[in-house]
């Protein structure tokens, strides 16, 4: 087989997998980052997908909280976590989706409740693609 003609799949040391064009053989042994930097490899749609969360200020106002979600509220968890924000902070965002207007909850029910007890009006967060199946 024709070294150009090879696929390869390369491993990252933070985990993602990258996928190349046509590689060639004196490529063999770089890493991720040269491959990338010469336009050899393109990060994998799927994973990247995934891996590339990053963190947002969403206004709390914008973000519906699914009423199955509502029924599980623990105001005694919501304390405790509120008291440990007037300490540290919001220090784990919250996971949203969008939605036709603002933002649906997935995840952090209890971290966007303390954060409205605090009287606060802006939560941080990732927002994420809803998987399909």
């Amino acid at each position: 087989m024709h070294a150009s003609a090879v696929k390869v799949q390369l491993q990252l040391v933070q985990g993602l997998r990258y996928s190349t064009a046509p590689a060639l053989a004196d490529w063999t042994g770089k890493n991720c980052v040269d491959l990338l930097d010469y336009g050899l490899a393109k990060p994998d749609k799927q994973v990247q997908d995934r891996a590339m969360l990053i963190k947002q200020i969403f206004p709390i106002s914008d973000v519906r909280v699914p009423a199955k979600r509502k029924r599980t509220l623990d105001p005694a968890k919501v304390q405790e976590i509120a008291e440990d924000m007037l300490e540290n902070g919001q220090t784990t965002p919250i996971r949203l989706r969008s939605a036709k207007t603002g933002f649906v909850l997935i995840e952090g029910f209890h971290r966007l409740e303390a954060l409205r007890a605090l009287g606060e009006d802006m939560v941080e967060g990732y927002l994420v693609r809803a998987q399909l199946h």
